[in-house]
């Protein structure tokens, strides 16, 4: 299984980007999928979740400024960002998600995540 974030750079508090992450080995169109992230000294959060059939949820602390999506055909998810805050500064990756009692963890082990820094 690989799970390649890509997207991720230096913006200004406010920006925007768009994160793609691709992944392989898996049977993506059946798995639900989702963004974490994790800043300097703190664990890592899920931020974003989408399911098979394109159902999005997410962390109240993106909630209307993020949107994720994806495309079964490219076996890729996406995480837009818009008006960008300091606080969103953080290594983001994507995993395909699996849930126990109402809650999501992560299925596979952690691919290459992609840097987002914000600055003030």
């Amino acid at each position: 299984v690989q799970l390649q974030a890509s997207g991720g750079g230096l913006v200004q508090a406010g920006g925007s980007l768009r994160l793609s992450c691709a992944a392989s080995g898996i049977i993506f169109s059946n798995n639900y999928m989702g963004w974490y992230r994790q800043a300097p000294g703190k664990q890592r959060e899920l931020v974003a979740t989408i399911t098979s059939n394109g159902s999005a949820n997410y962390a109240n602390s993106v909630m209307g400024r993020f949107t994720i999506s994806r495309d079964n055909a490219k076996d890729t998810v996406y995480l837009q960002m818009n008006s960008l805050e300091a606080e969103d500064t953080a290594v983001y990756y994507c995993n395909a998600l699996t849930s126990y009692s109402g809650t999501y963890y992560p299925k596979y082990g952690w691919g290459q995540g992609t840097l987002v820094t914000v600055s003030s």
